[in-house]
């Protein structure tokens, strides 16, 4: 059976600048030799309505504005994988799923998968994030979604925990976090290694630290469909930990 992941993305800039980050992803994808193909839920697909690319081979989407030339320059082109979307699209029951090519592989799916599998070898499917659904519906996908784990597929959910580019520092990438920032991202740790998962599907109750470090919940809403297609019995694992530009939590983590 293969883990879940979630991993922090942050910046594009994380794919020419190495940092502890990008050696964490490096490190941890030598140890993932069963996988045969990825099912990813990126921040940066959010839909109304349940979608999955069938895209033979997916788009290579570089989704960033004004970013250094040799990020366009990347290119990281696996083939795509009808079998699994359709896998995909039966085992979801609780919402209709549809299938759709108008898509591909946006840099919170490849952005990361460069550093898990710098080859390319291995196909990837995105699944969109509902903007429909709420977080318990959105966790119910992530249950449905567990017996591909059995099947070979590596479920990633992209995002970040903490993600409030209004309060970012552009010009630091190690800048100071701030205290709202660190007490979130300790909120979802504690919950994580309890696996209080209701704790943070219910994050809107921390308040203002909640409204701070998700004042749009995109970054945050991978984070349910990982959560759910981990097994109850399941624990935490943290990849990485560390902050970016103030504002941007990079925590990472696997089932274990």
């Amino acid at each position: 059976m293969n883990p879940v992941l979630f991993l922090g993305h942050g910046s594009p800039m994380n794919l020419i600048l190495p940092s502890d980050f990008t050696r964490s992803l490096e490190e941890f994808g030598s140890s993932l030799d069963s996988v045969k193909n990825i099912l990813v839920v990126s921040a940066h697909w959010k839909t109304r309505g349940t979608y999955v690319c069938t895209a033979d081979p997916p788009e290579q989407i570089y989704d960033f504005y004004g970013f250094p030339d040799a990020l366009y320059k990347i290119e990281y082109k696996p083939a795509g994988d009808e079998r699994l979307a359709e896998r995909v699209r039966e085992t979801i029951r609780s919402v209709p799923v549809q299938t759709t090519k108008e898509w591909g592989i946006d840099h919170g799916s490849w952005g990361v998968l460069y550093f898990l599998f710098r080859n390319a070898n291995l196909p990837v499917v995105q699944l969109s994030v509902d903007a429909n659904l709420n977080p318990k519906q959105q966790y119910r996908i992530g249950e449905e979604l567990r017996p591909l784990r059995d099947e070979g597929t590596l479920i990633v959910g992209s995002g970040n925990i903490v993600h409030n580019l209004g309060k970012a520092d552009f010009h630091n990438m190690n800048a100071i976090p701030s205290d709202w920032a660190i007490e979130f991202d300790e909120f979802v740790r504690q919950s994580l290694e309890s696996r209080n998962d209701e704790a943070i599907l219910e994050f809107h109750k921390k308040g203002d630290i909640a409204r701070l470090s998700a004042p749009t919940t995109e970054h945050l809403e991978p984070i349910f469909y990982a959560l759910g297609a981990m097994r109850p019995e399941e624990r935490i694992r943290f990849i990485h930990h560390s902050f970016q530009n103030r504002s941007v939590s990079m925590r990472s983590f696997t089932s274990v």
